[in-house]
């Protein structure tokens, strides 16, 4: 096979990804922690102690000087699936935890609606160095993307009970990924949708039980709640929040600045939905253009928002370009600034003074996929019909 050709072959791709996630792990087990007494790989470490303190009776969501750096933030439901990561040595579960988090979106990559082939393989080599990042922190934002593409995989394939219970997992990992039954609502499927989005939730609730009594699990939902409560008001990441608020110094509520990017999510799935065609279906760049917004949307409304989240937002950029069918010069800038700010500010290439003092205090990393987000929905909003890239 000729090496050009090479760069748009599947099997490179696989192991890229696969190498990446090797990679990620023995770096972070070979390597010091800059916090005397915790590993490089802490997340991994916080994830994994979750489910040894549900089953024990004791709140999840204290902290745990001795054991962990940080607190506990996920859904009881995500504790009790990393219990099998409890049982295994660190250098294995951690490299399954790398793999898990990489090789599924991958699969997703290479099944994206829309996208033609080459297409496709072009978004796994874009996205591939944000993922690094992510599993350099050993985050779950790989999985968390994973989980919105198959929901988008699932409904245009017509399976709204696979499309409802990839939602509802993404949403018991971090909350925001409830947000993609948004884009899911505009395929002619709403009632199934809804319907077993329901019986997931329900389930995902109660998934628990397997290991705690009712009356614990009550008070595990309360502890949960009550901290998500207190972290809401503790920062605002690298978000459209902290944009306004270093570029303008303005702190408008987090829940007003939430609820107006909401309410834009929403209206543009109304203006998509009002384009559907004979097959109740609107057009395949609409539906395109609205699973990136949504994919932005969970980053740059995210209060939490670091630098390893943003592999979701770098899909949602992704695809936005590549699934238009002639991008034009100014997409195709938009789209570079946006690898040059998120994927490489992070790293060497850009000396330690400048990242510093100039890209982290005023939120480069987000400024332009917050363009883009912005851009897109005056897209989708816009009364015209598109062509897709691969009808």
């Amino acid at each position: 096979m000729p090496l050009r050709h090479l760069w748009t072959h599947p099997t490179a791709l696989w192991v890229a990804y696969t190498m990446a996630a090797l990679i990620a792990s023995v770096q972070s087990l070979w390597l010091r922690s800059a916090k005397s007494g915790y590993t490089p790989y802490e997340n991994y470490v916080i994830f994994r102690n979750a489910f040894a303190h549900l089953a024990q009776g004791l709140n999840p969501y204290a902290p745990y000087p001795a054991e962990q750096w940080d607190l506990y933030k996920y859904s009881p439901a995500f504790a009790v699936v990393m219990g099998p990561f409890s049982l295994l040595p660190d250098a294995v579960g951690l490299t399954l935890w790398n793999l898990l988090n990489a090789l599924p979106l991958l699969w997703a990559i290479l099944h994206l609606p829309v996208l033609d082939g080459q297409r496709r393989c072009w978004v796994g080599w874009f996205v591939l160095l944000e993922l690094l990042i992510s599993l350099q922190n050993s985050q779950s934002n790989g999985l968390m993307a994973a989980f919105v593409l198959l929901t988008w995989i699932s409904i245009e394939h017509g399976s709204a009970w696979q499309a409802a219970g990839w939602a509802a997992a993404g949403g018991f990992l971090k909350i925001f990924g409830f947000l993609a039954a948004v884009p899911a609502l505009v395929y002619p499927y709403r009632s199934a949708l809804i319907g077993w989005g329901s019986a997931w939730t329900v389930v995902l609730l109660a998934l628990p039980l397997a290991v705690v009594s009712p009356e614990q699990l009550v008070r595990v939902y309360e502890w949960w709640i009550a901290l998500l409560r207190a972290d809401h008001e503790a920062s605002v990441g690298l978000s459209l929040m902290g944009w306004l608020q270093a570029w303008f110094g303005w702190q408008p509520p987090k829940l007003a600045v939430v609820l107006v990017g909401l309410a834009l999510l929403l209206f543009s799935a109304w203006a998509v939905w009002r384009r559907r065609g004979a097959d109740g279906l609107p057009p395949a760049q609409d539906r395109a253009y609205l699973w990136a917004s949504a994919l932005l949307w969970m980053v740059l409304f995210n209060h939490k928002a670091e630098s390893p989240t943003f592999i979701i937002a770098l899909c949602g950029v992704a695809v936005w370009y590549w699934s238009t069918l002639r991008p034009t010069r100014w997409m195709q800038a938009l789209l570079w600034v946006a690898f040059v700010m998120a994927s490489l500010s992070p790293s060497d290439l850009f000396p330690p003074v400048v990242r510093t003092t100039v890209v982290q205090p005023y939120v480069l990393k987000a400024v332009p996929c917050i363009f883009i987000w912005l851009l897109l929905t005056a897209q989708l909003c816009l009364p015209f019909r598109r062509q897709s890239a691969n009808k």
